[in-house]
């Protein structure tokens, strides 16, 4: 069960509150928020919930057979909306377009990419400063140094950052650059460093495993929750199947599955999902139309002279083609 207290709740009637749960046989798990406090009950004996719901300081209480309780859908009537700041928001009622280079490469590519973005109406720019790479030879980002000529460059044009995370160590230093900590898919189950950026009050998009489940996905984004962040986006971005046509496997099955689960905003990342230039409009249009609170994909001015994923980039023009056809995708979906 979740139990979320009043914001005026005192001392005395929360004890109060966590003794009576404890006496129904629920262990008490205390979660404080940027947005409320909750006692997270964990049992299965059945009781009837009004014996808890009229005692003084409780705002609201639910029940939650999920596991994964915080994330859940059952517990919230209205979906999550997560607010980047200056009327960008990542959520229900608008499309987010979230685009850029894999890798951050140099000042010259920055200033072309956010002339780009701003010419199409896209307020959101993804790249990589720190990149897990599976060749320790290959190109591995420009780093902390990366960021903050990035930082002031998109902060001068009004465009925000995500980008990826990939160490605890790396949150404090990252922080005060960017907009959204992107958690990729070979830390999706890096428990540490769920739980650190829990702590922090920024936005964090978490990507579905490399084979991951959509279950495991939902309880990564648990772990931050319960660490005290609400401002959580999912991510699917594909998982590694026997197939062998295209990079990984985009499962746009997932996108209706992860809204009716949880309250939280789903983004599609085709670029990822397919690996494969040619078909990253196809299946990002179909994740629009599964019901994605947002794209995130690849652009690179010369996406063959990319250092990272270049097969997988989308040019300019194919880039302004894609957000064009993705706006008159969402609504054409709004106006079912």
């Amino acid at each position: 069960m979740i139990i979320q207290l009043a914001s005026n709740t005192e001392p005395d009637q929360r004890k109060i509150i966590t003794e009576r749960v404890a006496q129904l046989g629920y262990k008490v798990n205390e979660v404080k928020t940027q947005e409320a406090t909750y006692l997270i009950g964990i049992g299965k004996k059945e009781f009837d919930i009004r014996l808890l719901g009229s005692l003084p300081g409780i705002a609201d209480i639910h029940r939650v057979s999920d596991d994964y309780k915080l994330v859940s859908r059952k517990w919230k009537v209205d979906r999550s909306k997560v607010d980047l700041g200056d009327q960008v928001f990542i959520g229900e009622g608008s499309l987010a377009i979230m685009a850029g280079p894999c890798s951050i490469e140099s000042e010259k590519q920055v200033d072309l990419t956010i002339a780009h973005l701003l010419e199409n109406g896209v307020r959101i720019m993804r790249g990589g400063v720190f990149k897990p790479r599976s060749s320790p030879y290959a190109f591995r980002g420009l780093g902390i140094d990366g960021l903050k000529m990035w930082y002031t460059k998109a902060r001068a044009a009004g465009i925000k950052i995500i980008t990826e995370v990939m160490q605890v160590s790396q949150i404090a230093e990252m922080h005060d650059y960017i907009d959204v900590f992107q958690v990729g898919a070979r830390n999706t189950q890096n428990f540490n460093l769920l739980d650190e950026l829990g702590r922090v009050d920024k936005p964090v998009m978490i990507k579905r495993g490399i084979s991951g489940t959509i279950e495991e996905l939902l309880y990564s984004a648990e772990y931050v929750f319960a660490a005290g962040n609400e401002k959580i986006i999912l991510c699917e971005r594909g998982i590694r199947t026997y197939e062998k046509a295209s990079r990984n496997t985009m499962d746009v099955n997932a996108i209706p599955i992860l809204k009716e689960k949880s309250h939280l905003p789903v983004v599609a990342d085709p670029s990822h999902g397919i690996g494969v230039r040619d078909f990253v409009e196809p299946v990002a249009l179909a994740a629009v139309m599964a019901g994605a609170d947002g794209i995130i994909y690849e652009t690179h001015q010369k996406p063959d002279e990319a250092l990272s994923d270049g097969q997988q980039t989308l040019d300019f023009h194919e880039s302004k083609r894609l957000i064009t056809r993705l706006n008159k995708a969402y609504e054409l979906r709004e106006s079912f």
